[in-house]
């Protein structure tokens, strides 16, 4: 259970503590801070997409895996085919024939590590079929437990026609199993062509039909993120360029965008995953929407015609690089466009034909070398050329420091990128140890864009402890401290399926009933819920062990004081609060995380274990707070 500290305990706590004292400037508040500081980072690893936030619940549901069944079990004659297909994207169907024996033919679906079913609840199924009889066929839809119960039948009569035609039902299930199936029966004698079978919840994010888990895109909302950073990292690059992702392949009729293999398919040979693909469901139209769904401002990432160095490092020559740098164009017209151009009539088409105002655009991912500035050049002066009003995102490469790192922050000055994107996954001691880390990098030039970044907490195997949430929250202390020059910076990855995960640690964990929520996540909803306008001076004396950052909320005209203790014990902390003259600031709220065991993970299916607790907060006329010990603190004082 969570400790919790009486005012009384702590002061005779901390009576033998050196006291630390911080001085604030609320008179002189310095830099703003960037609107887009704290945001998130989505990547298509640990199922984070179909599987996750993606609401479909049929996989496979076009056979277009290269096993075409995988998912599916069948029974009686199904077969495989593609000749006159109902999409020439995804051209594969299955053909299922009934004899006039009692036996069944159909196929079963086992979903993403099962399908989730709640009883009472509806689903939104539908089909593209083809009925080529001259008489009606029934064809039987059934939701069902994991043992291949079900309590109830849906029956579509399929009318005969020429052609292929849409077949759609409401189900509520008459069941609860986190691992239920779908099965499709034909239940009269002939034969059918299925293709497309989908599954949805009613319930969706903004009750979107065929649109996004409703919980997990809560729990995004629920971070406050000022920018979205999409469509990942690794998988824009591609194992090889074939395998790079496409931006234009995941817009138009979801029914049309082609399957890729996701490259977190075999990357790890440990926790390989086989039935890991992109039905490319959640495109960039959907990232687009989704960024704006929950105010954030959408930052994609495109390929710069380099294959992942670590895999093969395929290049696009410079002189057949074109091709890529119109992707990027056609990108921002597709954003930002007046509905008649091509690529802005295409979003209108699509149901937003306001422009969703992207200001960012990412220039590849982790690469380096001279062949990744070379090829950044040839992009930024045709992106500046035509849209200067967009900022575009260069790589300071994979790592915080070293020979690549050394030599790819001079080009991108020199290139005039304006801003240099930083990955930083390092144990915990790193953070602690670099929140002072932008105190002395120069201040003119491209700004930091710490793009990927989480604490690996290695001696307690790269879990979501306790302990790396607190490190990470030391270290955001010098981001915000340091906002001149720190733009934006977004955890990562941001979903991990608990059966299918490749990488850890993430920021929200989800089976396919529940979410979770670590207490990274909890760091990151602080910082994003408390950001303030503008950066106040701050200075920390006799505080080791304590980070601390300061701002100024203007709308409000709170003072936002955030304070991390390392230490094991409780500080006395003296708050020296210069406030401009006629105010004084003397009360408000206290956030706080808090545990005395470092190792404290959150679970799913068992309460939290670390989570933000709020009470009212008062400063005494000689300014002294008590900070519990291993806490992160957020005040805000009036």
């Amino acid at each position: 259970m969570k400790k919790l500290y009486p005012l009384a305990i702590c002061l005779a706590a901390l009576s033998a503590q050196a006291q630390t004292n911080i001085a604030i400037d609320a008179t002189k508040p310095a830099t703003d801070i960037s609107p887009d500081m704290w945001g998130i980072f989505f990547e298509d690893i640990n199922f984070a997409a179909d599987g996750g936030l993606y609401g479909e619940l049929v996989k496979n549901r076009s056979f277009e895996f290269p096993q075409a069944l995988m998912g599916w079990a069948a029974m009686g004659q199904v077969e495989l085919a593609d000749a006159d297909p109902a999409f020439k994207a995804n051209p594969r169907y299955a053909r299922i024939t009934k004899g006039e024996s009692y036996r069944p033919a159909g196929l079963e679906n086992e979903g993403f590590r099962g399908i989730s079913l709640e009883r009472g609840k509806t689903y939104d199924f539908s089909a593209q079929v083809r009925n080529a009889s001259q008489r009606p066929l029934k064809l039987g839809v059934e939701l069902i437990n994991s043992i291949g119960r079900t309590y109830k039948t849906d029956t579509l009569t399929i009318a005969p026609a020429a052609g292929w035609q849409k077949i759609e039902a409401t189900l509520t299930s008459a069941l609860t199993d986190p691992k239920g199936r779908l099965r499709v029966l034909l239940l009269t004698p002939g034969t059918i062509d299925i293709d497309h079978i989908s599954l949805f919840p009613t319930d969706t994010w903004k009750g979107r039909k065929g649109g996004l888990r409703r919980d997990l895109a809560q729990a995004l909302a629920d971070l406050s993120p000022k920018v979205m950073r999409f469509p990942g990292g690794c998988i824009v690059e591609g194992t090889d360029l074939a395998n790079r992702y496409q931006w234009k392949k995941t817009v138009g009729p979801v029914e049309e965008r082609p399957l890729n293999i996701n490259r977190w398919n075999y990357n790890f040979s440990n926790r390989m995953a086989p039935d890991y693909f992109q039905s490319a469901g959640l495109g960039f139209f959907e990232f687009f929407q989704l960024s704006e769904d929950i105010g954030a401002t959408p930052l994609p990432i495109l390929s710069c015609g380099l294959a992942c160095q670590y895999e093969t490092g395929e290049e696009v020559p410079l002189d057949s690089l074109q091709p890529y740098i119109d992707d990027a164009l056609d990108l921002i017209e597709f954003a930002n466009g007046p509905v008649s151009s091509r690529w802005g009539a295409l979003r209108a088409e699509m149901g937003h034909p306001e422009p969703f105002n992207m200001r960012y655009i990412g220039i590849g991912n982790e690469q380096w070398g001279e062949v990744y500035p070379e090829r950044l050049e040839l992009f930024l002066k045709q992106i500046r050329a035509k849209h200067p009003e967009i900022m575009v995102v260069g790589s300071a490469g994979p790592l915080p420091q070293g020979e690549q790192f050394d030599y790819l922050w001079p080009e991108m000055r020199r290139l005039g990128a304006d801003l240099v994107d930083e990955h930083y996954y390092r144990e915990p001691e790193w953070f602690f140890g670099n929140a002072d880390r932008y105190n002395d990098y120069p201040r003119k030039g491209p700004k930091v864009f710490a793009g990927e970044y989480a604490s690996h907490d290695y001696e307690n195997r790269t879990a979501n402890t306790y302990l790396s949430a607190l490190s990470e929250a030391a270290f955001m202390t010098g981001l915000e401290r340091n906002a001149d020059l720190v733009r934006m910076a977004t955890y990562a990855p941001l979903f991990a399926h608990v059966e299918a995960n490749q990488w850890h640690p993430d920021l929200i964990w989800f089976d396919n009933a529940e979410v979770m929520r670590t207490p990274n996540y909890y760091v990151q909803q602080l910082f994003a819920n408390n950001p303030g306008t503008r950066v106040l001076p701050i200075a920390t004396q006799n505080g080791p062990e304590i980070y601390t950052s300061a701002t100024l909320d203007e709308p409000t005209g709170e003072v936002i004081v955030k304070i991390v203790n390392r230490s094991a014990e409780p500080r006395k902390v003296k708050l020296d609060l210069k406030a401009p003259k006629g105010k004084n600031y003397v009360s408000g709220s206290h956030t706080y995380l808090q545990s005395d065991d470092l190792a404290a993970q959150n679970a799913l299916g068992e309460p939290e274990k670390v989570y933000p607790r709020q009470r009212p907060v008062k400063i005494g006329a000689d300014g002294e707070i008590e900070v519990l010990p291993q806490s992160v603190n957020v005040y805000r004082l009036r």
